[in-house]
């Protein structure tokens, strides 16, 4: 009877690992429209970011852009995903975003294709982010502009943080850093 118990706990934990995905199982847009697997950033920590232009947090894109600036060459990545979810904070075109980023915060980190990160539209990496029977880990809900994502190098989420949270928080630093 032990013997059973124990085959079928094993089983059950080998399926519920194998339902959990990578976020190396997406493609999205870049800002150019370019198609870019999220593989291309194997091996490196990612803080995931939706970013809009016209939200009392824009200001962090220039934290954003410190942090990337200070960590990039230790295997990390900013990749920012521009949104339009939250009181209409994000009405741009791609190529106005880019404009916007570059001009005005000199963001050289890899900024994605403006994608929705909520409700009937929700792209899919946003699904995946947001659904622990997709990642494994929690179920989320995106609150607002600027919510930080965390993914280990090896495509796992490990946790988020708040709009508020600054980019630089000790919190966050020392996670790049572990």
């Amino acid at each position: 009877m032990m013997r059973l118990l124990f085959t079928f706990l094993i089983a059950s934990f080998s399926m519920s690992l194998s339902a959990q995905e990578s976020i190396y199982n997406y493609t999205v847009q870049n800002i150019d429209g370019e198609e870019v697997s999220m593989e291309t950033f194997k091996g490196k920590k990612i803080l995931l970011v939706n970013v809009a232009s016209k939200c009392g947090y824009t200001p962090q894109y220039e934290e954003l852009q410190k942090l990337y600036d200070k960590y990039s060459e230790k295997d990390f990545v900013v990749v920012a995903f521009p949104a339009n979810n939250f009181m209409k904070q994000e009405p741009g075109s791609n190529s106005e975003i880019k404009a916007f980023c570059t001009e005005e915060y000199g963001v050289t980190f890899p900024v994605m294709s403006k994608i929705s990160v909520k409700g009937d539209d929700q792209a899919p990496i946003y699904t995946w982010l947001t659904s622990k029977e997709m990642n494994g880990v929690a179920d989320s809900k995106v609150k607002w502009n600027f919510q930080k994502y965390c993914i280990d190098a090896e495509g796992n989420l490990v946790t988020s943080f708040a709009p508020s949270v600054s980019p630089m928080d000790k919190t966050i630093t020392d996670w790049i850093e572990e």
